[in-house]
């Protein structure tokens, strides 16, 4: 099992440093990769873009930063309810009150709902940069399972999501497509075997808002039958860093298949873990009390051009 040990929210009080110690390892696995087209499946499956912003010039979106008192992550995709309001999920570690090491939903604190969060898309080491949005914490995974007593042991583990409610202010600056990318297409629901090539969109403020340095692609290390089906272990070039927590990953197709939580140190240095989004929107819906909530797909058809 690859055990996670770091989360990767980027807190003002505490940077957590690393290293990409297997950057040609995961270089020569990925050049081993087949680049192909998306299939003609995926380009059905979007939202209608008269329902959101343009893609070209949303504020909101996935990958937009997001600061919960002083700890800054990036949102993964973008989830609707029945009653019509508009949410941007990240991971719950980072509105959690404990230190990087604390990745365990069941024994660590939160911030509380209603908690306000800010989200922009330039932040850097100085400030967030220019705030486009704001919204509300609604939901958030560790909160739920301390409500409910959750013992399972990769619940605990791995149940990373959150959920910003956006203001209604808010919302027409929303396009829920990846950038760069496009998607995404649906949720994933298979899980990820060895070499699955995955793709997603990090943006750390350690990175000072450069956009072109956000797009990553990488490869699945293979699912532990022991995690059930909870984790996806897997490299990408570079690793996810401090900031990128939160954001989203894409499977063949342009499916979302989780979120990413964790820098793992041992026994695979320098991977992350994404939790699997299909149980961890599952889990929301059976007790979050958020009606009808459901993940959006894109506007943009899902291009993995690298």
């Amino acid at each position: 099992m690859n055990r996670p040990v770091s989360s990767l929210a980027r807190r003002a009080s505490a940077v957590v440093p690393v290293r990409a110690v297997l950057a040609g390892l995961a270089a020569a696995a990925l050049a081993a990769a087949v680049f192909g087209a998306p299939p003609a499946s995926a380009r059905s499956l979007l939202s209608p873009r008269a329902s959101w912003a343009p893609a070209a010039t949303a504020q909101i979106h996935p990958g937009t930063m997001m600061y919960t008192e002083g700890a800054q992550c990036t949102g993964n995709f973008v989830f609707t309810d029945s009653a019509g309001h508009t949410y941007l999920g990240y991971a719950a570690h980072c509105a959690g009150t404990g230190s990087s090491t604390d990745t365990n939903g069941c024994q660590t604190g939160s911030v509380p709902l209603g908690t306000r969060v800010d989200l922009t898309n330039d932040g850097n080491l100085a400030s967030e940069g220019t705030i486009v949005g704001h919204g509300t914490l609604a939901y958030s995974s560790w909160i739920t399972e301390h409500r409910l007593g959750t013992t399972d042991a990769n619940t605990c583990a791995y149940n990373d999501l959150a959920l910003v409610e956006l203001d209604s202010a808010d919302v027409s600056k929303v396009n829920p497509s990846v950038p760069f990318w496009g998607g995404p297409t649906g949720i994933d629901t298979d899980g990820t075997a060895t070499g699955d090539r995955v793709w997603t969109y990090g943006n750390s403020s350690l990175r000072a808002g450069v956009s072109p340095l956000s797009p990553h692609t990488g490869i699945s290390l293979g699912d532990d039958a022991a995690d059930g089906g909870w984790s996806h272990p897997l490299y990408t070039l570079t690793p996810g860093i401090p900031g990128d927590s939160g954001s989203g990953f894409m499977t063949e197709g342009g499916k979302a298949v989780g979120v990413l939580s964790t820098l793992g140190l041992a026994p695979l240095p320098a991977s992350n873990n994404i939790g699997d989004l299909a149980h961890e929107l599952a889990f929301a819906q059976a007790h979050s009390g958020i009606a009808g909530l459901q993940l959006v797909n894109g506007t943009e058809p899902f291009d993995p051009v690298l």
